[in-house]
């Protein structure tokens, strides 16, 4: 099973989140998505979200092509869930 992961903040969820989430579903079979949470969004990134961690959880679980989602904390959080997770490919979308 070819793992992949991508991550990202997903508030106002859009067609140009769809695309990404479907084209890195088709690089494998198993999709992770690492949810930026609130804190990290306010302290790390400076950006207030719209919608709140759960509801944009939510709303990324629905997604046909999304098979898991786990919170992303921090920065440095990529280079243990690759490991943990047991990822072969790492997705970033152009922004």
């Amino acid at each position: 099973m070819k793992r992949i992961i991508t991550y990202g903040t997903f508030d106002l969820l859009h067609y140009g989140h769809i695309n990404l989430l479907k084209r890195a579903k088709e690089l494998g079979d198993y999709l992770v998505v690492g949810l930026s949470t609130d804190e990290f969004n306010l302290n790390e990134k400076n950006k207030k979200c719209y919608f709140s961690y759960e509801q944009r959880k939510q709303l990324l679980e629905s997604i046909r092509y999304v098979d898991l989602v786990i919170p992303e904390e921090g920065w440095n959080q990529k280079l243990t869930d690759v490991d943990l997770y047991q990822i072969d490919t790492f997705v970033i979308g152009d922004d």
